[in-house]
């Protein structure tokens, strides 16, 4: 897959309006300052495709972004910004249940947590949206690089106990700023698309 033939769709507030090409999709969710557009952004080897907002939790839009005709990455609107107003809130929500109703669309999830932190309840209601969709699912803690080496292993074990995640559901340590576990995450999303 040319990861250099990456090209922004389209966004969208309407699933009526999802592309209908059948091409795979890798959902990215995560919280509004986790960092999604970075991870995105890393995966690509590329510094402002997917745009880092200004204000966190300004959107509630799906972005879908075409990547060499073969795949998309779809980067859902984030959430848990306390500024956000209930109705916004609401709308994600909805928004959520009417993309996670067509579970076959999506080729792999992957849920950005912040490696630093305990997951949010939020974040334990994302990990449960993909989990309850049957569709393959990895979680990435960015960040990495703002941890002590001592640090790591115990704060990856309370996400993995926290998000209930089984043995077998792959969580990458990661850092967009530094590009640790950009292989190992391009390799899962490349076998996540030949699979489908």
């Amino acid at each position: 897959m040319n990861l250099q033939k990456a090209e922004f769709l389209t966004s969208i507030t309407d699933i009526a309006k999802l592309p209908k090409d059948g091409l795979p999709q890798i959902a990215f969710s995560g919280k509004s300052n986790v960092g999604k557009s970075s991870v995105i952004n890393r995966v690509l080897n590329r510094k402002n495709f997917a745009r880092v907002g200004e204000t966190p939790g300004k959107t509630v839009h799906i972005n879908f972004f075409r990547i060499d005709d073969r795949a998309y990455f779809v980067d859902l609107p984030g959430y848990g910004y306390a500024k956000v107003p209930l109705s916004e809130k609401e709308r994600w929500g909805k928004l959520m249940e009417q993309y996670f109703s067509v579970p076959e669309r999506i080729a792999l999830g992957v849920l950005i947590v912040d490696a630093r932190h305990k997951p949010t309840e939020n974040d334990v209601t994302m990990a449960s949206y993909f989990q309850n969709s049957g569709r393959p699912f990895l979680v990435v803690a960015n960040k990495l690089d703002k941890l002590k080496k001592t640090e790591i292993e115990p704060n990856l074990a309370l996400i993995r106990q926290t998000l209930s995640l089984s043995e077998s559901t792959v969580l990458i340590p990661f850092s967009a700023e530094k590009g640790d576990g950009r292989d190992l995450l391009l390799r899962e999303i490349l076998a996540a698309c030949e699979a489908k």
